[in-house]
């Protein structure tokens, strides 16, 4: 029985392993012509393009793996029974519970690799990659996030920015505006930011404190046009989402938000989807068994391969569903993020059951 399982999680480890490194080749290439729209600006080169395309490398991994491991499993499955192999195993008393018990292991193995690629690879690499860009795309402006939110430098002015909307509008903005020599001359407070194009940006309800030799003048201001080089792009790029952030980051993160009495649930959902993805794996190996049992005229192993390809698109649409549900329609943040995953393992369960008893 050991030999048996070695041998087939061998098929498995080999046929998943090929089908993620044709998946990443796929999507690295459309991240090159993607790159390729930018490479001129600045000093951003072809050769950074290259090495930013090998920088997302883990982010495609971490998100690919479930169905890269799905169509593996299936591939490998569907030669077995193209062989007649499965049918000698079947006919010698390997059952569907012991061929599961065979694919778990595996599973849990894979699950663990892609949780670790997540949480300490992808996060690192990311931040690299977007760093790269920013710097060698927009040569005069540096910047950081702090818990008291994003700070970038503008020429001679220091921009901090609390809230970024998902319509790259800007809530709680301050500007301190210094001299050549160093020296303040006024903080802009503003409630919020709206981009009008062209790098300009309509403030509201701002107040504008300016610092004389001798005497500080406050100035309060319904509207104020503001001129800089920050623009939704680049807030793309300095702001981390929270579906990029860390496990680590994000619990600290909503305890912070927490602290402040502020809304949690996007981080949230963000968290227990971290933690629950790396499970995919498991069950999308699971929802490949059924298809073993079906006989090649049902389709055969493109048939099959076809189907995989199919679950997994509707197992990111059901996730990225329920996750955007959940956030409008305040759902518990587990059941927003844990319920796509536990329906197809619910469902990978029935279809076996239906099998072995057809």
């Amino acid at each position: 029985m050991k030999t048996l399982r070695r041998y087939v999680s061998r098929q498995i480890l080999s046929a998943t392993l090929l089908v993620t490194a044709a998946l990443l080749m796929l999507f690295s290439f459309f991240d090159l012509i993607q790159e390729l729209g930018d490479v001129g600006k600045g000093r951003y080169r072809i050769s950074l393009a290259l090495l930013k395309v090998v920088l997302s490398l883990p982010a495609h991994f971490y998100e690919l793996f479930p169905v890269a491991a799905l169509l593996g499993t299936l591939f490998a499955l569907a030669q077995l029974v193209a062989n007649s192999e499965y049918t000698v195993m079947r006919v010698s008393g390997v059952s569907a519970q012991r061929m599961l018990l065979t694919i778990v292991p595996l599973g849990l193995m894979f699950a663990v690799f892609t949780f670790l690629i997540g949480e300490f690879v992808t996060p690192l690499s990311e931040n690299v990659a977007q760093r790269l860009l920013l710097q060698a795309t927009n040569t005069g402006v540096v910047a950081q996030e702090f818990r008291s939110g994003l700070w970038v430098k503008d020429d001679n002015s220091f921009i901090n920015v609390t809230q970024v909307g998902a319509d790259a509008s800007l809530g709680g903005v301050r500007i301190y505006d210094f001299d050549d020599h160093a020296r303040l001359r006024s903080i802009s407070e503003a409630r919020s930011g709206e981009y009008r194009g062209s790098d300009r940006w309509r403030l509201r309800d701002v107040v504008r404190t300016e610092f004389a030799a001798e005497r500080t003048k406050a100035v309060r201001l319904p509207e104020v046009d503001w001129h800089s080089v920050l623009n939704p792009a680049l807030l793309h790029v300095l702001m981390v989402v929270p579906e990029r952030m860390s496990v680590a980051n994000l619990v600290t993160y909503i305890g912070h938000l927490r602290e402040n009495h502020q809304e949690t649930a996007r981080h949230e959902i963000a968290l227990y989807s971290k933690l629950v993805y790396p499970l995919a794996v498991v069950v999308m190996m699971i929802l490949a068994l059924p298809f073993s049992y079906a006989r090649v005229r049902d389709g055969g192993v493109t048939g099959k391969l076809v189907a995989g390809i199919m679950l997994g698109l509707g197992f990111h649409l059901a996730s990225r569903l329920f996750g955007h549900l959940g956030l409008l329609n305040a759902w518990p943040p587990l059941f927003a993020a844990g319920f796509p995953t536990a329906l197809f393992l619910v469902g990978g369960m029935s279809m076996m059951w239906w099998m072995e008893r057809r």
